[in-house]
């Protein structure tokens, strides 16, 4: 039996940068993208196209009916493929503004891309036994380095106040550029990130205030019913 509601944890931090005076709330809905081909192989899929399996089609469909009661203002998608056919297939027949913001395209794995681990641990072992012993300053062979991959996340982070006239911003992305969202907007450490891992078939939100974001619900797979839900505990 699908649950009626959700009424998740509750995190509050000072904002990593300044949002407009006299603002109370924007609201942002994360959503990762469905379930891919690379995703079940167990693949390095950063920037490389991928399709949805069909379960991930019904991912994105069932999130849909999840949060059909939901106003959306407008949608931000990443400019990868597999992150826009999750938010056609969420919104169906919905006519809403969309953006294409390639801020969010997850970490691009150069030559790692649609590789396996186990390949890369024999194949070019030096590099891979380097990055997974110090992930946050090496780099996948010919890919983006962590510190830049912070970097484009935050600047998009830095962009949000120009959202600041929308109550509800949905933002369909990839696990590790919503994970490091999260921790940015939050001010927390990078490796934070992992704390926040973002799942299929999922929606999260955060609340940006004027002067805190909070974390109102992670990984849900509940029917958001309207804003009494998020007050029913307060």
């Amino acid at each position: 039996m699908r649950p009626q509601c959700s009424r998740g944890l509750i995190l509050s931090y000072p904002p990593s940068f300044a949002l407009p005076e006299g603002l109370y709330t924007v609201r942002l809905w994360l959503v990762r993208h469905g379930e891919t081909e690379a995703n079940v192989a167990g693949l390095y899929s950063g920037h490389a196209p991928t399709p949805l399996t069909a379960r991930g089609q019904r991912q994105a469909q069932t999130l849909g009916s999840l949060l059909q009661a939901v106003p959306f203002a407008r949608v931000l998608c990443s400019a990868l493929e597999r992150t826009q056919h999750t938010a056609d297939l969420l919104l169906g027949s919905r006519e809403i503004p969309r953006q294409i913001v390639p801020e969010l395209n997850e970490m691009f794995f150069g030559d790692w891309e649609m590789r396996h681990h186990r390949d890369l641990q024999h194949e070019d072992a030096e590099n891979y036994a380097a990055w997974c012993a110090d992930w946050q300053h090496a780099a996948p062979t010919h890919g983006e380095d962590f510190p830049s991959f912070s970097r484009r996340i935050a600047a998009f982070a830095a962009q949000l106040p120009h959202y600041a006239h929308l109550d509800h911003l949905l933002i369909v992305g990839h696990k590790g550029a919503l994970s490091l969202l999260m921790t940015t907007l939050m001010k927390l450490p990078a490796q934070a990130m992992w704390h926040f891992p973002i799942e299929h078939g999922a929606w999260s939100a955060l609340d940006l205030h004027s002067d805190f974001v909070t974390l109102r619900v992670l990984n849900s797979q509940a029917v958001w019913a309207g804003e009494e839900e998020f007050r029913a505990d307060h």
